[in-house]
């Protein structure tokens, strides 16, 4: 599956996208919104949800970087799904603004190896 950024309905929860990520084989990482209130906050739990090698430099265009690479996660899908984004939309919107823009830039320009990436974005 080619890598892709969605923005889910209102009415989809984290257990919903999980369970649809896990029936079509591919692998979820949850990204908890809630502790996501400052943009360094949000590079370390993206860092730790996609499980980033050493020496991730906390910024942007180091996070669109990795989102494109994949290589040290297994082959196929992975999934991440931010709940709650709301959170960091509300705390500071522009770092809520680069991250959508990198996750989704990343996810529409796709990933060099055998690992995709899908970014779902929960509107809760």
């Amino acid at each position: 599956m080619p890598s892709r950024f969605v923005r889910a309905p209102r009415t989809v929860g984290v257990a919903t996208a999980i369970a649809e990520a896990k029936e079509r084989g591919a692998t979820p990482h949850l990204l908890d919104g809630a502790e996501m209130t400052t943009s360094a906050a949000a590079f370390e739990a993206i860092s730790r949800a996609l499980e980033f090698p050493e020496g991730f430099g906390h910024h942007l265009d180091a996070l669109y970087d990795h989102l494109t690479d994949l290589s040290w996660l297994s082959p196929g899908e992975h999934v991440l799904i931010w709940s709650k984004p709301s959170v960091l939309r509300k705390i500071d919107a522009t770092a809520y603004d680069g991250l959508g823009s990198a996750l989704s830039d990343a996810a529409t320009d796709g990933t060099k190896g055998d690992a995709t990436l899908t970014v779902i974005m929960l509107d809760n």
